[in-house]
């Protein structure tokens, strides 16, 4: 690289500096920065375009265009050169503009007269904030230090406009992290709570973007550097690692003795900029090259850059993940994705959780679940956009998160709220009547369970017992195998908690969207009809045989329900099966005491377990219908996609006369049946499984009283008669005339 490039590199960086310096308005600012690059560049034009909102951009402040465009010309995201740049976050470098594939002409810029184009994005590690544009008359490419240099600027006008340098009027320049913002996310767990924002990762603060020495700087990025190494060699010398996580520390230690890394960055610094803009500058280039990356794996390896990007400025900055903030006393935490443990760290102190990431079915939201907080996934942007305090509004049933709302808005969900409380008042006195309907016919509710701290619910909520105990969350939430004897304490706490009350023990399911981390990850192309669940128990017998043994141990002669998961077929419940029995046998001849009753049954997640021989309705003590993933596969629509997830109906008829075909088959062998599921909590859903034949339902503890409270004010029978009619009359859902029905029974 040419020393004249980098002395004029940073001679603008440090002419740019003064001028944001200087006390005024944040249109003054741009404007006098657009003349400024123009000047120092060479160009005619140089122009500012910023984020209106996520979808449109707005000429903010320019050099050489006609002014009265300035907060006039605006252009969606993907639209025009300026749009394209927006949106792939990649520069756009041509001569002829003009004659470039998605050009938009702007005759009230009056641009039509200039050739060549520039424009590079302005974001901040993945933020995107604007677009910075020069342009000239002459026909040329601009060269690759031209490029570099404007993206350093672009840089440190992002640093800057994070810091509200640029704030003014107008809707593009209105301060970040003040205004109102709704972010529509995916229901992860059902609720709602008000509260004030605990970012699990607070934002790196960079508030020297320029730098004055980079000499300087580049001993302290190397310094920070080795200090990073120093830290992961640490890590790897833990004895308590097992071979995946090492496996994980060495991709670490491979991004961290980079020497491209570090070279990047020092260039970087020698264009002018501090040493932590020059490692947010990087960061910024994986978090765009991560959303053009197709390959699953590169993309995780861009994560593990990303997350130590984050390490190294840290270090640089000293602001650790500790600030000293105080955690408010309604925290809603925000994260981009947590993991099980941490989740149960924090605990039921939380009001809800918002994640940037994650999955229906993952890990945070199973725990989520089971602490009853309402969770929103995929609410994009979140943490780029909230402030530790920061007030926000959790909208689980809808999926809708408000960061700072306005006041009618926040008035409306808190009487929202009140409705609900006064809601649950009406069902905690329903609390000890059965859920029986106006005919007599009565309807068992268990509720679903994975840790101990549910178990009180099963009083409070009034369930009849646990028709799901998830076992995986104890294996989820460590770093390594648990012991018999670990899991043996924990199942006896459960059922002495239980007090009598039935517990139906799920064996580990694992797999699909549940990695062990201590486990070697699968490389399935769809792993949810992968290697899980029984799958894994029957393949790698040793830990389905320690849970068997755990649980016959637990149960210390008291009744035992064990449940298999994912069972697609009569020869794989009775290879399961037997492991339990010669477990039994073997816990016999070591002097332990056998369960007063066992009871061995399966989970019908599949719809060809619907068709199994007799033979296995015989053998199975009792079938519980997994109803998320038998609708998933029943439908072909993969629930963690929200395109499909909603699209079809659970009381879509079709599916309702499946339901009743298992239903009959269950009735004619004897075997008792129940529904486990969210739809089981759903109390117009819950209704109609229980007109179809259904006579246990299992849910979480929050939805027994709503399904109770509506079973016990209909009859079952004329809700039959209602799907019956429907079907009779080519409906393709029994929802709308159920809901009629229903509408007339409780008006």
């Amino acid at each position: 690289m040419p020393e004249r490039t980098e002395s004029e590199s940073r001679k603008l960086l440090r002419r740019l500096r003064d001028v944001l310096a200087v006390p005024g308005k944040g249109q003054d600012r741009l404007d006098s920065i657009t003349h400024l690059i123009a000047d120092s560049m060479g160009t005619e034009v140089c122009s500012i375009y910023l984020f209106r909102d996520p979808e449109t951009l707005e000429l903010c402040a320019t050099e050489g265009l006609k002014k009265e465009a300035v907060h006039q010309t605006r252009m969606k995201l993907g639209e025009g050169l300026v749009g394209r740049v927006a949106r792939s976050g990649v520069p756009v470098n041509t001569a002829d503009a003009p004659g470039e594939k998605g050009f938009r002409y702007m005759p009230e810029t009056g641009e039509e007269i200039f050739s060549s184009f520039l424009g590079v994005p302005i974001q901040r590690v993945g933020e995107k904030l604007g677009v910075l544009v020069v342009q000239s008359k002459e026909a040329r490419g601009f060269s690759e230090d031209e490029v570099y240099a404007v993206e350093v600027v672009a840089m440190v006008l992002a640093e800057m406009t994070e810091l509200g340098a640029f704030i003014g009027d107008d809707g593009a320049m209105k301060a970040l992290h003040r205004q109102p913002v709704m972010f529509r996310g995916t229901q992860g767990q059902e609720g709602a709570a008000e509260g004030r924002v605990w970012l699990h990762e607070p934002r790196v603060v960079v508030t020297n973007p320029v730098a004055d020495d980079p000499l300087t700087e580049i001993d302290r990025i190397r310094a920070a550097v080795g200090e990073l190494r120093v830290s992961i060699d640490d890590l790897l010398g833990a004895e308590e690692l097992d071979k995946d996580q090492k496996q994980v520390l060495e991709a670490y230690r491979m991004f961290a003795h980079s020497r491209g890394w570090l070279r990047r960055m020092e260039e970087d610094i020698m264009r002018g900029l501090s040493a932590e803009a020059a490692v947010e500058k990087e960061q910024s280039a994986a978090r765009t090259r991560m959303e053009q990356v197709a390959d699953a794996y590169l993309r995780e390896r861009l994560h593990d850059l990303d997350d130590l990007s984050n390490r190294l400025l840290r270090i640089l900055t000293g602001q650790g993940k500790d600030t000293g903030a105080e955690m408010p006393e309604n925290p809603v935490l925000v994260a981009r994705n947590i993991g099980p443990a941490e989740l149960l760290e924090y605990g039921r102190k939380l009001r809800g959780v918002v994640l940037q990431e994650g999955s229906v079915g993952s890990h945070a939201a199973i725990v989520a679940r089971a602490l009853a907080i309402p969770l929103v996934i995929h609410a994009d942007r979140i943490t780029a956009e909230a402030l530790n305090g920061d007030q926000i509004l959790v909208d689980g049933d809808q999926g809708i998160v408000h960061l700072r709302p306005e006041e009618t808005v926040a008035r409306a969900f808190r009487d929202k709220i009140a409705m609900q409380a006064e809601a649950q008042k009406r069902y905690a006195s329903l609390r000890g009547l059965p859920a029986e309907d106006t005919a007599g016919t009565c309807i068992r509710l268990d509720m679903n369970a994975g840790l101990m701290a549910d178990l009180p619910s099963l009083e409070s909520s009034g369930a009849a017992g646990v028709g799901l105990f998830r076992t995986e969350l104890q294996f989820l939430i460590r770093n390594k195998m648990p012991k018999r004897a670990e899991l043996a304490s924990l199942y006896t706490r459960v059922m002495d908690a239980a007090q009598g009350q039935r517990v139906v023990f799920r064996t580990l399911d694992i797999g699909s969207d549940k990695v062990l981390t201590y486990m070697k990850p699968n490389d399935e192309p769809n792993p949810a009809m992968g290697w899980r669940a029984i799958r894994v128990g029957l393949d790698k017998p040793g830990v389905l045989r320690m849970q068997v043994q755990a649980l016959i141990r637990a149960a210390a002669g008291r009744p035992l329900s064990i449940m298999f998961p994912f069972v697609a077929e009569h020869a794989e419940f009775a290879e399961a099966r037997s492991h339990v029995l010669r477990e039994l046998h073997r816990e016999r001849s070591l002097g332990h005491v056998a369960p007063e009753r066992l009871e061995i049954g399966a989970m019908c997640e599949t719809p060809s377990l619907a068709f199994a021989p007799r033979a296995f309705f015989e053998l199975a003590d009792f079938i519980s219908v997994g109803g998320n993933d038998l609708k998933q596969f029943f439908f072909a629509a993969d629930r963690e996609n929200e395109r499909v997830r909603r699209r079809y109906d659970t009381l879509n008829l079709s599916f309702l006369g499946f339901l009743e075909g298992i239903v009959a088959r269950a009735a004619e062998t004897g075997t008792p049946l129940s529904f486990c599921g969210e739809d089981a909590g759903r109390p117009v859903e819950a209704v109609a499984l229980a007109a179809l034949g259904f006579r246990t339902l299992s849910m979480r503890p929050a939805s027994i009283g709503p399904v109770k409270a509506l079973i016990r004010r209909v009859n079952l029978a004329e809700a039959k008669a209602v799907i019956d009619t429907a079907r009779a009359n080519g409906a393709e859902t029994a929802r709308p005339a159920l809901l009629d029905w229903l509408a007339r029974q409780t008006g």
